[in-house]
């Protein structure tokens, strides 16, 4: 029954990261792709923990855990070139 369950979670996801991506690449502006951007990165974080669900293995977390901060750092980081047009005082 988990089996089928992560399965048809799975293909939900995988769905919901292709539309994601189809909104990153033809977005009509550049807010609407840093936040495509953004949730693409909580998709695949999604993807990883199910992975890791389904595997039974615990490092598929850790691995899960770094792509949030470094999903968190690039999208403040967009947000703050999008705002004043420099990344660093």
């Amino acid at each position: 029954m988990l089996n089928a369950v992560l399965s048809a979670v799975l293909l939900c996801v995988g769905l919901s990261f292709l539309l994601c991506c189809y909104r990153l690449f033809k977005g009509p502006a550049f807010v609407d792709r840093i936040l495509a951007l953004d949730t693409l990165s909580l998709h695949a974080i999604a993807l990883i923990i199910l992975l890791g669900v389904f595997m039974g293995t615990p490092l598929y977390f850790e691995v899960a855990l770094l792509i949030a901060l470094l999903g968190f750092i690039s999208t403040s980081a967009l947000c703050k070139y999008l705002l004043r047009g420099d990344i660093i005082e």
